[in-house]
């Protein structure tokens, strides 16, 4: 019965956890149009020093821009564009970018 409980209750904290990041991918498309000029378009960069985006997970996303945005992690440019950035903003800029699926191969 404990084990049926300790599952339940992952499941239901991880179902909560994607809920609480998804994202409008469609409003995230307009948003990140002030990304591509550093990031690349669809988040894929070809400047060197900057991440490309595409393919990360959107918590992460989520949580990095949060972090630019309240000055917890600084980078002149992240800081000035991410502070006037809503919570709902930074949500669905991190669904667009997650949503694309990178594929590695081997050189």
């Amino acid at each position: 019965m404990k084990l049926i409980s300790t599952l339940f209750a992952g499941l239901l904290s991880a179902s909560l956890m994607a809920s609480a990041f998804a994202g409008d991918v469609k409003a995230g498309a307009t948003v990140s149009q002030g990304c591509v000029m550093c990031h690349g378009q669809n988040g894929i960069t070809t400047l060197p020093g900057i991440p490309s985006l595409a393919g990360q997970s959107e918590i992460y996303l989520s949580s990095q821009i949060k972090q630019f945005r309240d000055g917890k992690r600084h980078n002149e440019t992240m800081n000035v564009i991410a502070k006037p950035m809503s919570d709902a903003d930074i949500d669905n800029v991190a669904a667009w970018f997650a949503q694309f699926e990178i594929t590695l191969k081997n050189p």
